[in-house]
């Protein structure tokens, strides 16, 4: 392990969302406007498919997963602030016109993962549940709150588990592809190896990242704002340490 860096523990994605906050107080422009390019485009999918249920369901996945690709110039701005500097948006703009290839690439691949768990989900309803899921208020009324327990539990499990290879895949691998002029098999090997070695701050580090992103949904959105740039930010931290270990 690099002895610069410190050791990853439990306690370190208390530390990543410290540093990564400090980041955004530091140079706030460009995560703030990251946090609202993403909480827009996440209420104009809402205002499109509110009253189909597949339609939001499916955009909203798209959303979470491809979200982090949209944030990827915030780990540029942390890398800047690391070395001394702020970027302003004109750098961060640039480096989206550059048109990164490799990034291209994952963001297509998370795309088809958030297209696979919206089929799989879909058919795991459709197949189960009694009643025909068309609106958001049908899933709340006859699988959320279904008097028998069982279809609601079983598809946060089905989700729980699609979700794991991608979080395993991208938690290190995004950033290092903005760090590194390395292959998208190379960081994506690399965020397994990572994941493999720190099981439990893994865990904990996603179960964080999954409550600060409910607590903005569920604040119209508006929360996200915050939460989107503060993460990107926190992310850049936990890849130095995860890295370095």
């Amino acid at each position: 392990m690099n002895a610069s860096r410190p050791a990853v523990t439990l306690a370190s994605p208390w530390r990543w969302l410290r540093l990564g906050w400090a980041d955004l107080v530091r140079n706030p422009v460009p995560g703030l406007v990251h946090g609202l390019l993403v909480t827009a485009f996440g209420g104009l999918l809402l205002l499109l498919a509110r009253d189909r249920f597949w339609l939001l369901a499916g955009a909203f996945s798209g959303f979470l997963i491809v979200a982090p690709i949209l944030a990827t110039g915030l780990y540029a701005v942390s890398r800047a602030l690391q070395d001394g500097r702020r970027m302003d948006m004109a750098e961060v703009l640039g480096l989206w016109r550059s048109g990164e290839g490799r990034l291209v690439r994952f963001g297509l691949l998370l795309g088809l993962a958030g297209t696979g768990w919206v089929l799989t989900s879909a058919g795991l309803i459709t197949l189960a549940s009694p009643t025909p899921i068309e609106r958001p208020l049908d899933f709340l009324r006859f699988v959320v709150l279904a008097p028998e327990p069982g279809l609601f539990e079983l598809w946060l499990l089905q989700g729980a588990l699609l979700a794991t290879p991608v979080y395993a895949s991208t938690v290190v691998a995004l950033p290092m592809l903005v760090d590194r002029p390395v292959q998208v098999h190379q960081a994506v090997m690399a965020s397994w190896r990572a994941v493999a070695a720190h099981p439990a701050p893994m865990v904990l580090w996603a179960l964080l990242i999954a409550i600060l992103v409910g607590l903005g949904m569920v604040m119209a959105l508006v929360g996200l704002v915050l939460v989107i740039p503060w993460i990107a930010h926190a992310s850049w931290h936990a890849y130095r340490d995860l890295a370095a270990a």
